[in-house]
This record gives C-alpha cells, structure tokens and sequence, in this order.
C-alpha cells in the first residue's frame, strides 16, 4: 500500500463505489517555532504548525499511523467523525484508549460513513491541543455535488490560540495554585497572528481572489477557551455547512462559531477590488476575562498591490449576546430528501444535566481552595486506563455507570450568583444508555460562581439542537417550541450564558463516548461525563474488537 504525508491531493477517483484506502505517515515532534517576536519549542504533527489538512472522500477509509517523538503521551481525536462501533479510533486520552507513550507508534483505524463537509482532527490530551490541530475536508462521493452553488476555489481558516510562553507549563503552574491559567497572548488565523500584532507581518495569512468568482472558507474554531466572531470587511457570506452537515443557506456579515465547532460559508469577491482584513475576536457577555486582542487575515483582489491598506471589518461588540442568539437561531438543517433531517420525536429516556463551577477544598493552593467544575454537581475524575477497555474487558472499579439522570435537588439555576456551598462530588460517573434508545438532554447553564457560555461535544455522534433559551428551562412550557423538524444537527453546541439548550439523538453506535466542555479550562477542572452505549442484539450492533497496537497504559 502505497504510503503518503497526511496532506495531499484528492485523486479524481475512477469508480464511486470502490473503498479507497489512504495509508498515511504522522510523526508527533517538537519544533521551535517564533510568533509575536519570541520562539519557542511547540508539539507539532509533521513540523507543522498548524497541522496537516486530512482530504478524503465519503466512503473511504483512512488509516493514520502516529509515531510520537515529543516528551509528553499523546492521543489524537478525529473530531466529529462519527466512528461507528469503533471508539478505539476516536482518541480521547483515558476514555477510549490510552494515550501514546514517547517513542511509540498506533495506527487509526477511520471509515468515514454518511458524512461530508468539514471537520477537524486534535491533541485530546493536557492542553497539547494548542499546536497539535488541523482541519479534516471530506469531498462528497464520486458524482455528488454540493446542495449550493460550486465555487471557483476554497480555503481553510483555522482559528487557533497562541501563547509566549510554554502552555503546559503555564497550566501546571495554575493548577498548583488552583487557579485558571493566564489568557492567551493572540489569537491566530492559520497559525498566524496578523500584522495588528508586533513581528507578524510574515505571519500573516493571505488569500487572493478573482472578482466576480465565488469562494468557500472552511471555517474551525480550534481554540481553547474563546467563542469568536468571525467576519470580512466589506464581504457577506452565505452559511451553508456546519460540522460537516449542509444547513440552508443564509447571509450573514459576521458569525459565531465556539471552540469545536466549524462553519462553512460562500464568499463572492464581489466589491472593488482592493484588499480586506478577515478578522475574529471573542464573544463573552459573563464577568470572565479572556484575550480580547483581534486577529487578522487578508482577503486579496488579484492584481492589486501590497502596499494597499487594508480596511477592517465591523465586528460585533464582545459581549453582543443578542446578536449571538439571533446568528444561532438563523441556523437549520437543509433537510431535503437527499439531507433530511432524522430528528427523533419519540424520546425513550429525558436527561437533565445542570453545568456549574466550584471550589473544592485544596490545602496546598493559594487561597485554600481549586476551582473545579462539574455537572449535575459531579466532577469528573479521569481514570487510569481506558474506559472503552474496562467497557469491553469488563474491568471492574475502573468506573460505575450510575450517572444521575438529574441534578442532586432543584435551585433557582439562574438566578443571583450562588458563593456559598460550592464544593462538588468527585467520580469516574458514566451514564448507561440502550441501543438505539432515543436521548433528550437539556443542559442547563448555573449561576454557581458565574454563568457563562459553554460550548459542548458529545463524541461518536451527532445531535439535533431542537431548543434554546435564556434563564430555566421550563419542562412544561418549553418543549412544546421546539423545532422538531428541521433544527440545525451538529457536534458541538453553545449553552448560551444564564440559559439552556435542549439536544436529541439516536444511542446507534455502541461504545463509550466522551462528552464534554470544549473550553480546554472547564474540561481540565471536571466539565465532562461520558455515556456508555449497550451493543445491540446484532453482530453488526456491537463494539468492533480492539486492535492489536491498542497502546497499553
């Protein structure tokens, strides 16, 4: 089998109903990389920073074998790509293998069934996610055209997060004192912070168009903790993919899109030609500080020189939540007879989880105290062997799977801030579903400490978001509005600020699947479960048996 970098070309394929198969080579290495006038030593996959974009087309399979030659264990997660019967692909460190040590290799194993658009890959483990991502592109079938109008050309715009100095060292030293780790130093386009930043003008992403030619940006929020906006000066752009499921289309002159999440938008260089900033800066209308600092990207008409200025784009006020509830409501699922949307209507089990911050006692940190984080009040302990394993090989007291359906006792969740009583049950808690079972969960966000926006994930599926609102969620009144017919299906959703949001799917795909805060802080301090799905009676509906380079813990 032939062997290849991890990006490449997508081949124009002879026949649509062939398998292909896609062997590539992936070397987890640290390299010095300089930003905003400091170098420093990063975790990269291939030297590369960002990483390699994944091309592959639906249907295919891929097989990623990674070598890692850096100092820490590492685990790479396939974010979003579905990974039917197969957890032992998805890669979240201690929750579906174990990650791989210094000096070893495992190979991912990946079939991607019924999905197309965009995606992305990431480190699952500490916070190497910072400089371990890259984005995932996969083409429809042989023959299969987009559901919108095919663009002249396309790009990848992959928001990440930079820091000065080494991020698992700042972390480690917050966690010592229990207390969050400082802000990012910028936010990047690409890897690059753009020249509103000191030393950037090398490090600055540009795209040249052609007028009158359409474009479409693939759009990753790979950042750690910041919700961004996103827009063009001067360009709108129509909506029409999100975590790789189409949506219909809408026009839009800015967007949001949380840390987990993608968008893909067309572009149509339709105004003078000229050249114009792309920019993003965080969303947060909650009491938290974050790096508020604007990063830029350039749009770039063929033809006109460097030496033109750049106009900037208006972007939203950092804390405009009713823009950020009226660009959430705007997205549905295209939910056409080739797309539709398989919403359940039928529920079989109604989950309740509330999401808090707390303080747990800590007699060596600063003030006595580590903030922590949990739902319905548990705090996630990670365990030290995998849960997928101690699932299929039947470990005992590796976890228990009496996660509550609940929290522990009714509160006004949204109401005053709560300070007192914020101590919080510790536990490797998972929650047991029936295949095939229909799941309602409506996460709730609390005023414990603050509210905030949280941006969730749930692995190993998609989900429909079939309602949102601001304050508590009301269990008589609310459901009756929820859009049970054409509501945007994703990966990866925003509990809006002192709000809540209801989602349903299908417990199909059997195994254990991690669900969690995709703010990197939130999910280090506890702000994650996972649910442990039952085989089915079939063969064809249970756990596929693990592979023999499975690292070992």
């Amino acid at each position: 089998m032939q062997r290849r970098s991890i990006c490449y070309h997508l081949q124009q394929y002879s026949s649509p109903n062939i398998v292909h198969y896609h062997d590539l080579d992936t070397n987890i290495q640290v390299k010095n990389v300089s930003r905003l006038c400091h170098p420093k030593p990063i975790v990269t996959v291939n030297g590369m920073f960002p990483g390699p974009t994944v091309y592959i087309r639906e249907g295919d399979q891929l097989l990623v074998n990674v070598t890692n030659h850096a100092q820490y264990n590492v685990s790479i997660h396939w974010h979003g790509l579905k990974q039917y019967r197969n957890g032992w692909a998805d890669g979240p460190a201690y929750i579906t293998q174990c990650p791989i040590q210094t000096g070893n290799s495992y190979t991912y194993n990946i079939t991607v069934t019924g999905q197309r658009g965009t995606l992305w890959w990431h480190a699952h483990i500490l916070w190497l996610r910072a400089t371990v991502y890259g984005a995932i592109v996969i083409m429809p079938k042989e023959g299969t055209p987009f559901p919108f109008p095919q663009p002249y050309s396309e790009a990848n715009i992959v928001l990440g997060e930079w820091w000065h100095a080494d991020v698992e060292t700042i972390v480690k030293t917050a966690n010592r004192l229990g207390l969050p780790p400082q802000s990012s130093d910028a936010h990047t386009i690409n890897g690059k912070p753009g020249p509103l930043f000191p030393c950037s003008e090398k490090h600055t992403f540009a795209m040249e168009v052609e007028s009158g030619k359409a474009y479409l940006l693939r759009i990753v929020n790979a950042a750690l903790n910041d919700e961004l906006f996103f827009a063009i000066a001067s360009h709108s752009m129509t909506v029409v993919e999100i975590d790789a499921v189409y949506t219909k289309p809408f026009t839009t002159q800015a967007l949001l899109i949380a840390p987990g999440q993608t968008t893909s938008v067309l572009v149509k260089a339709d105004q003078s030609p000229s050249r114009y900033f792309m920019a993003a800066r965080p969303f947060m209308d909650a009491p938290i500080p974050v790096d508020n600092k604007t990063v830029t990207a350039i749009l770039q008409y063929k033809g006109i020189p460097n030496t033109v200025l750049p106009t900037l784009p208006q972007l939203p006020a950092p804390n405009d939540t009713k823009f950020a509830l009226n660009y959430n409501s705007k997205l549905r699922s295209l939910d056409s007879p080739q797309f539709p949307a398989n919403v359940p209507l039928k529920v079989d089990r109604h989950l309740f989880d509330t999401i808090g911050l707390g303080q747990n006692l800590c007699p060596t940190c600063l003030n006595g105290t580590q903030l922590a984080a949990s739902l319905n009040n548990i705090t996630f302990v990670m365990p030290k062997v995998g849960l997928l394993q101690a699932h299929y090989f039947n470990i005992a007291g590796v976890f228990r799977t009496d996660f509550p359906d609940n929290p522990p006792a009714p509160f006004n969740y949204t109401g005053a801030p709560l300070t007192a009583n914020l101590g919080t049950t510790l536990g490797t808690r998972l929650s047991k579903l029936a295949f095939n079972s229909t799941v309602e969960l409506v996460l709730q966000d609390t005023n414990l400490l603050s509210v905030e926006s949280h941006p969730f994930h749930l692995h190993g599926f998609n989900f429909f978001v079939v309602g949102s609102g601001i304050g508590n969620f009301d269990p008589k009144k609310d459901p009756p509005k929820f859009n049970l017919v054409d509501p945007p299906e994703r990966n990866t959703v925003g509990v809006p600020t002192g709000g809540w949001t209801a989602i349903r799917f299908r417990a199909d795909n059997p195994g254990v699947w991690f669900m969690h805060c995709h703010l990197e802080l939130h999910t280090m301090w506890g702000l994650k479960m996972a649910f442990v799905v039952e085989n089915g009676k079939l063969p064809e509906e249970s756990i596929l048996s693990p592979p023999k380079d499975l690292p070992p813990c």
